[in-house]
């Protein structure tokens, strides 16, 4: 089996979790999901600085996933600064066969995002402009802007299509 390798990058509140979960479900068992927020988060319960032990395990379970499963994504803020050298690493593993998509919203997209999410009373606006960090493009060929104007299913839409080619 060879697998695929989908990235789904942005900032806080953009919607990549949301996208991820529901493209999970979509393509259906064969698929791996990991998460930035539980591996970090929930698994090891550290923060988001340089060399954090999330970054390693990321790349572990990734690779875990290599010809064990048809889909892998992997999904979270993953500053280019602080990740991109795991993972333009995963790409080469993966042999190229990785698609990368990367949220490119308006500061006031996330704001309004954000105040109609769940998570709205975990941290607020000042959160929000701290960890802001915009057009943090990993520069990969092939990859794929996400903009204000597409809609859930626009995004399922595009990345489906673009898993056909």
């Amino acid at each position: 089996m060879e697998s695929m390798l989908i990235i789904i990058r942005g900032n806080s509140r953009s919607g990549k979790t949301t996208t991820a979960k529901s493209l999970q479900n979509l393509l259906g068992q064969g698929t791996l999901l990991v998460s930035q927020d539980t591996v970090r988060r929930e698994m090891l319960k550290v923060h988001d600085r340089d060399g954090n032990l999330s970054i390693d395990l990321i790349r572990q379970i990734t690779e875990y996933g290599k010809d064990k499963y048809k889909f892998v994504i992997v999904e979270g803020i993953l500053y280019r600064n602080r990740y991109g050298e795991m993972l333009n690493n995963l790409i080469q593993f993966y042999n190229q066969k990785t698609y990368t998509f990367y949220f490119d919203l308006s500061f006031e997209e996330t704001v309004l995002r954000h105040n109609f999410s769940s998570k709205k009373t975990e941290f607020g606006e000042d959160s929000l402009r701290a960890w802001w960090n915009p057009k943090d493009y990993l520069g990969v060929d092939g990859e794929m802007i996400l903009t204000n104007d597409m809609s859930q299913n626009d995004v399922l839409k595009l990345i489906l299509n673009q898993l056909q080619k």
